[in-house]
């Protein structure tokens, strides 16, 4: 199993998983469901109106934190911003009723990845593994 895979299996089986970005001085997160696995890369998407995507363009330093039973998962990396029409139907073929009011409301989703990303899948006192994305 690849690392990309590794990654989006227990982004699967999380569900939910916390997305963490700085607004100047202050740590800021929230609760992401939304991911695509697409070749080597997992791809993330939120409104380009949205303050996430705001601060992930001022400090493009994030982090994705999951949990998963008895571990968590990091996953850090610079956001690397992409403009993909192919990849944004994709988006909209996995969220038709997300994208629906997108499109409604003319919003914009704004799709992205880690570059040079690092990854621990850790328990309370144990990394079990680590790795580069």
């Amino acid at each position: 199993m690849t690392n990309t895979a590794k990654i989006g299996e227990f982004l699967n089986e999380a569900k939910v998983f916390y997305f963490l970005t700085v607004d100047g001085d202050q740590p800021k997160g929230r609760p992401f469901g939304f991911y695509l696995v697409e070749g080597d890369r997992i791809y993330f998407g939120c409104g380009t109106f949205k303050n996430v995507f705001r601060q992930l363009t001022a400090n493009p330093k994030v982090e994705v934190l999951a949990l998963g039973g008895d571990r968590f998962l990091r996953y850090d990396g610079k956001a690397k911003i992409v403009k993909d029409a192919a990849l944004l139907e994709k988006v909209r073929a996995a969220m038709p009723d997300v994208m629906a009011l997108y499109d409604k409301n003319g919003w914009e989703m704004g799709l992205f990845y880690l570059e040079n990303g690092h990854a621990e899948i850790r328990g309370l006192f144990d990394v079990f593994e680590e790795f580069d994305v």
